[in-house]
């Protein structure tokens, strides 16, 4: 069943609002462990929270403003375990930019969750 909760979101602005974002892997590095992997969106985590990887949430943000735009729920079979990303900010093409890097390898995969308008459209 599929069931749009504003509250959620409203949630999730609460907790970017409080928080400080902090990108420790700007648009245009490479991934620490992997260096295939070319960070096209900026990437970082919200300070002082908790992740299920016991680090900060992570977070994407791109270059149109600070609003929560989606989530992406990301499944990793080597590290075994799962996440939600928060997408602030991002354009439709960063948003696929964001998809296609959560789906590029074959022991990663996400899904992408959109934020609808209040009217539902």
């Amino acid at each position: 069943m599929h069931r749009y909760d504003d509250s959620f979101w409203r949630a999730l602005d609460t907790l970017i609002e409080g928080s400080e974002i902090i990108i420790d892997r700007p648009k245009g590095t490479a991934h620490p462990k992997c260096p295939d992997l070319i960070y096209n969106v900026d990437y970082g985590y919200l300070k002082d929270t908790a992740s299920m990887d016991g680090a900060g949430i992570d977070v994407w943000v791109g270059t149109a403003g600070n609003n929560i735009d989606a989530v992406i729920c990301t499944v990793d079979l080597l590290k075994r375990d799962s996440e939600i990303k928060l997408l602030i900010g991002c354009t439709e093409e960063e948003k696929a930019t964001v998809y296609e890097t959560h789906n590029r390898f074959p022991n990663m995969k996400g899904i992408f969750i959109r934020r609808e308008s209040r009217d539902g459209a």
